[in-house]
């Protein structure tokens, strides 16, 4: 016991001389260590859901006036046509062809407080019956005024006791890439349906002849959208929903869209004329690139390169030659073929249109007087336009209009039978031709499973009917 007493004592002994050492020796020379905070501000998250939602909320953009403004002038349009029904061991028997009814449907938009509705001529082809239903579910029966396929642009009217709400069309020129918008529609029949995206591109074209100038967007569209609104964040429409890039037939990354520029010009131009009057440049081309440009020894990579200019156009009578690069129309940038064609596409006969061109380096400006087209692409044919009085009289006829260059895929058929570059096609389908006016009433009147008749004179002055189907 006295040696673990004593253990202890020398233990507590031994710390207390190596604390006092400490204190003597080492403490008095040491500098105090002083550790400084910085003055900046700290970045705060904050935890209230309140404040999260106004954070997002400024930052993210609101739909909801927008949709408000679109919801109630978007319509829902009912298209029933009457088809062959698949034929039966009776209908042999009886020799008789059985008929059913079809039903399409699809969107549209009213654009005036008395009822006239654009769609999608798609929407409603070939249809025996047009009903439109409104967003406060009141139905109605349409007449149809008038279409242009060439744009897939349908007018519509409906009769009311009560003005209508209605959609004014925007400026579809001033749409910018990357800028928000809604596609307002009835999708798979769902009224009232409204989603969002972006402007994904402008003057697309999916046809591949350069016919078209849609704007493109990433917002959901599905069968029955067709028609629809394409609508800003300020509740304008700015397009027509009219298509979409699927494997599948339903929405998988891209709509597109009839500008609304366009839109209006179709509308406005049934309404007056009955038809759709264009006005045409008169030149011949393609857009330029890189390997464009090498090939026609040019540095310029964008603008369009006119090859040929076409003779009796405004394009010619201004004074715009073959090599000359139009890179603006007014203050539309032209960079590819679609975006002259559907510029063009908003303008009507005798307008005058400034075209700022490159011609050996020099940037020049001309005024161009928009002219009625003078030639029509002609199924089963080629290329037709008007007949002169002398070239009629060569072939002892009033009326008709000269075939002036065939598809080369109909050619051989029409020299085997005595037809040549220059005949003269007299009636469609029975309706006599005066000008290539004529010819597009006719084929665009003409139902779907209707034959195609053609009154041609051939080489021998006889006038032959051919039947296509």
């Amino acid at each position: 016991m006295k040696k673990i007493l004593t253990l202890v004592f020398v233990s507590a002994l031994g710390g207390l001389l190596t604390l006092g050492g400490y204190k003597l020796f080492v403490e008095k020379d040491s500098k105090p260590l002083m550790v400084e905070t910085t003055a900046d501000t700290p970045v705060f998250v904050p935890a209230s859901n309140y404040n999260n939602v106004n954070n997002n909320s400024a930052n993210t953009p609101n739909f909801i006036e927008s949709a408000e403004k679109s919801l109630d002038a978007v319509v829902h349009v009912k298209n029933t046509s009457i088809v062959s029904a698949p034929t039966s061991m009776q209908d042999l028997f009886f020799g008789r062809q059985s008929q059913r009814a079809q039903v399409g449907t699809g969107s549209g938009v009213i654009i005036s407080p008395t009822g006239y509705i654009v769609t999608n001529n798609h929407v409603i082809k070939n249809a025996n019956e047009i009903s439109i239903t409104l967003n406060n579910n009141k139905a109605y029966m349409a007449e149809l005024i008038g279409t242009d396929e060439s744009t897939d642009i349908a007018l519509l009217k409906i009769e009311t006791d009560e003005d209508l709400p209605f959609m004014a069309f925007g400026d579809s020129d001033n749409a910018k890439v990357g800028e928000w918008v809604l596609a307002v529609g009835n999708p798979f029949n769902l009224t009232s349906t409204v989603t969002a995206g972006i402007i994904s591109a402008k003057s697309r074209d999916l046809s591949g002849n350069h016919s078209q100038s849609f704007i493109q967007t990433d917002a959901a569209v599905n069968p029955g959208n067709s028609g629809g609104a394409l609508v800003n964040t300020n509740g304008d429409l700015i397009g027509i929903n009219t298509a979409i890039s699927s494997r599948t037939g339903s929405y998988i990354g891209y709509s597109f869209a009839v500008p609304s520029n366009i839109a209006r010009k179709i509308v406005n131009d049934i309404m007056e004329y009955g038809n759709v009057q264009n006005g045409i440049l008169g030149v011949v081309g393609g857009a330029l690139n890189s390997k464009a440009a090498e090939e026609l020894g040019t540095t310029t990579t964008e603008g369009f390169y006119v090859s040929d200019v076409q003779e009796d156009t405004g394009a010619e009578k201004a004074g715009i030659q073959s090599g000359d690069i139009i890179n603006k129309i007014d203050n539309v940038k032209i960079n590819k073929f679609s975006d002259l064609s559907g510029y063009l596409k908003t303008k009507s006969p005798d307008d005058v249109v400034n075209v700022t061109l490159l011609r050996d380096g020099e940037e020049e400006t001309l005024p161009v007087t928009l002219l009625k087209p003078s030639t029509y692409n002609l199924q089963n044919i080629g290329m037709i336009k008007n007949a002169t009085k002398k070239e009629l009289k060569k072939y002892n006829t009033e009326y008709g209009v000269k075939i002036s260059r065939f598809d080369d895929n109909y050619k051989p058929y029409w020299n085997k039978n005595g037809i040549e570059e220059g005949s003269i096609i007299t009636k469609i389908n029975g309706t006599e031709l005066y000008t290539i006016d004529d010819a597009k009433s006719a084929i665009t009147s003409k139902h779907i499973n209707e034959a195609l008749q053609l009154e041609v004179i051939n080489k021998n002055g006889e006038k032959v009917v051919y039947h296509f189907r």
